[in-house]
């Protein structure tokens, strides 16, 4: 829905345009960047209201009630996110806001996925309606697969076909967020086929999460009518999926194959317009020290791609593929969403303006964020605490060694296989072994703890406990002494969630959630500052994630039953790649 634009201001604009009335506030001096075309262009910029209501001939027009001068920077288009969890920040709306307005971003595609997993169609509302009368648009869509592989794991809720037609009828949703069950896609499934179709009644956006699919089962999974995708782990995933028409909304999650998808793109004849730019997850603590969208267009830019380019993937591209002719481009009648760009290369972003309001300079804020009024998901830990008897893997053997499989590497995961001595029952973790426990922690099941080993994860010396812990936000513990995993474990129940790390018998670091166990209500900066702690605890009690540009994320993401390969969800041993539970870990 593009956002209703009052006449009478409008009218205004119009006649502010011909020099009949001055403007509100002109852009003087700059060089825009017109993504459209493609080209550098001498300009001077008028506003009025919440529209761009001219670009005209630099000097020609003196008359406004307020000037910004641009003399040596450049105008461009506000940036546009195609796809973000903002409760990754673990920041609310407004302290997502916070941390990415004064970087350039003034318009995310939200999906609201991890709050619906924890508290349903409840969950939702709260991120619609805490981000109404933000500085920043937020378009929230409807997220699709709650739980994303139903007998695989279990979540808050389960959302069938009548909660999404609910949520796609709000003004705010734009569209059915990424649809996770891909075999459920594959197979025709009743409850994602109901889903589907939901989306595409609506005629508003269908997104995928397409991990994997290639040939014949990519080809198929578009005729089920997803439209993009960000799952790219290889360079080959990204032209494959261009040339079979999905949007794919690139993200810098896995840096190493930037470079060569660059390559890629400016070897094509010309730009695909599918192109887009997103963030996907990031911590707050990212979100501050590198940035966002503004920082995976300076990677993008240092690999070789031209910086008009990337400028284009997160504006004119963007707003094509949100159907918004209001937005991602600098000229007359759009909204004025711009920001002004002190080096083009760099994308050192400073100045912000939203909706013709000068919103943030040189990385501050100037105008005040908040929330709309809002009914947050408290309470959501149903679960006691647990002992160190929770936290051992059992095996109903006699003793001695036995060989079983294990689960290698992190979010790409597969079979591996280990001998393991048992004593009473108990596995011995090997050398360079860590124990996985996840405990449902919604209160639709028995709190029962699945443990198994993850091979190649080294020798920790405490443990790391957590409910973010994706896609359904159980408790998930890691570790290879059960005293501290216990501890950790603990420290986040009472804390209503949150994220701990325990070694030698202490909590050296934690950071509450109470909000649905994954938001923090604290500003931006503070959320920051306790994830700094909490990751640098964890990588030095031994976690490594070469892959992964933040190492908590490891943690966080192991439990993926919607990605291929083995997997540790609350209902135990599961193969994302069959769509099984695997009875044992015996061999």
């Amino acid at each position: 829905m593009i956002d209703p634009v009052d006449p009478a201001v409008r009218r205004r604009a119009i006649a502010a345009a011909q020099g009949a009335e001055p403007f509100d506030l002109l852009l003087t001096g700059g060089t825009v960047v017109d993504v459209g075309c493609g080209e550098l262009r001498p300009a001077d910029v008028g506003i009025v209201g919440p529209l761009v209501a001219s670009v005209h001939q630099p000097g020609s027009r003196t008359d406004a009630l307020d000037l910004l001068d641009c003399t040596g920077r450049f105008i461009a288009p506000g940036f546009i996110d195609l796809h973000v969890h903002f409760e990754s920040s673990m920041l609310t709306p407004g302290g997502y806001t916070q941390a990415v307005l004064p970087r350039g971003t003034t318009t995310v595609f939200a999906d609201p996925h991890e709050l619906a997993n924890v508290a349903g169609v409840a969950g939702v509302r709260y991120a619609v309606e805490a981000s109404r009368g933000l500085p920043m648009r937020f378009v929230i869509q409807a997220p699709s697969c709650v739980p994303p592989q139903p007998g695989l794991e279990l979540s808050g809720a389960d959302l069938f076909r009548p909660d999404i037609e609910e949520m796609l009828s709000w003004d705010e949703v734009g569209g059915l967020a990424e649809v996770m069950d891909m075999l459920g896609v594959l197979s025709s499934d009743d409850r994602m086929t109901g889903v589907v179709e939901a989306g595409l009644e609506s005629g508003k956006l269908i997104s995928g999460h397409a991990a994997g699919l290639t040939g014949p089962a990519l080809q198929s999974y578009l005729c089920a009518g997803m439209t993009s995708d960000h799952e790219v782990f290889t360079e080959p995933d990204c032209l494959e999926k261009l040339r079979a028409g999905m949007t794919v909304e690139l993200r810098g999650a896995v840096d190493a194959i930037l470079p060569g998808i660059v390559a890629e793109v400016n070897a094509l004849p010309m730009a695909p317009t599918h192109l887009v730019a997103a963030t996907d997850d990031l911590f707050a603590l990212t979100l501050l020290e590198d940035g966002g969208i503004d920082h995976l267009l300076r990677r993008l830019v240092a690999h070789g791609m031209d910086p008009i380019l990337a400028l284009r993937c997160a504006t004119y591209h963007a707003a094509y593929r949100l159907q918004r002719a209001d937005l991602g481009l600098v000229a007359a009648g759009r909204r004025a969403d711009i920001v002004v760009l002190s080096d083009l290369e760099a994308m050192t972003v400073e100045e912000v303006l939203f909706d013709g309001r000068h919103a943030a300079s040189a990385g501050r804020l100037l105008v005040d964020v908040v929330e709309g009024p809002s009914d947050p998901p408290l309470d959501t830990m149903k679960l006691s605490g647990v002992t160190a008897e929770d936290m051992v893997v059992r095996l109903d053997v006699p003793d001695g060694v036995h060989a079983v499989r294990t689960i290698a590497d992190a979010v790409m995961t597969r079979w591996d296989s280990s001998d393991v001595t048992v004593t009473d029952g108990v596995v011995e973790p090997p050398p360079g072994h860590v124990v996985q426990v996840s405990i449902h922690r919604h209160g639709r099941i028995p709190a029962t703890p699945q443990a198994f080993l993850l091979s190649g994860w080294g020798n920790w010396t405490g443990a790391v406990a957590t409910t973010v812990s994706h896609d359904t936000h159980n408790l998930v513990v890691f570790g290879r002494d059960a005293d501290d995993m216990a501890l950790a474990a603990n420290t986040v129940i009472a804390s209503g969630g949150g994220v701990a790390v325990a070694s030698g018998g202490d909590v050296v670091a934690a950071i509450a959630l109470p909000i649905a166990g994954l938001l923090s209500p604290l500003p931006a900066n503070d959320v920051a500052a306790a994830q700094r702690a909490v990751q640098d605890a964890a990588v030095r009690i031994g976690l490594v994630a070469p892959m992964l540009t933040q190492p908590l994320f490891q943690v966080m993401l192991s439990s993926l039953a919607c990605i291929p390969g083995p997997h540790v969800t609350d209902l135990g041993l599961i193969d994302g790649t069959t769509g099984e539970l695997v009875p044992s870990m015996l061999l």
